[in-house]
């Protein structure tokens, strides 16, 4: 059972960065997927990145590749989104995720429905 905590959230103007942190509580960090979701205003909830277990493999979304990263400390039980060059459609609430079903996969699954322990979210807002 896996239990994720977000922060590093805020206000933040277009071109800058913010590095968001999800912690996990459970004792097998290293088997799960991670991943980041989010979910802008008026807007379904999509696909930002994922990570494998050993974070050899790594995946994003058209949208954000090249200015997001992912990294996670498995030692730590952290995942990280390194976000740069932010714009202000960038804006939403986003989601630390944790699939246990991948476990030595190489794949990034990439829908919600892959992923079955989630975050509250934290709030991410880029003005212009």
């Amino acid at each position: 059972q896996e239990q994720l905590a977000e922060s590093g959230g805020g206000l933040v103007q277009a071109g800058g960065s913010l590095r968001l942190s999800c912690a996990a509580s459970g004792r097998t960090f290293s088997n799960y997927h991670m991943g980041w979701f989010r979910q802008g205003p008026g807007k379904e909830r999509e696909f930002v990145g994922g990570i494998n277990g050993d974070g050899a493999n790594t995946f994003y979304a058209d949208s954000v590749k090249g200015r997001f990263t992912i990294s996670r400390d498995n030692a730590k039980k952290i995942v990280y989104l390194q976000m740069d060059n932010l714009k202000p459609e960038d804006t939403a609430l986003y989601f630390c995720v944790a699939a246990s079903q991948y476990r030595n996969s190489w794949y990034i699954p990439i829908e919600s429905s892959d992923y079955n322990y989630w975050g509250q979210g934290t709030q991410v807002t880029v003005s212009s």
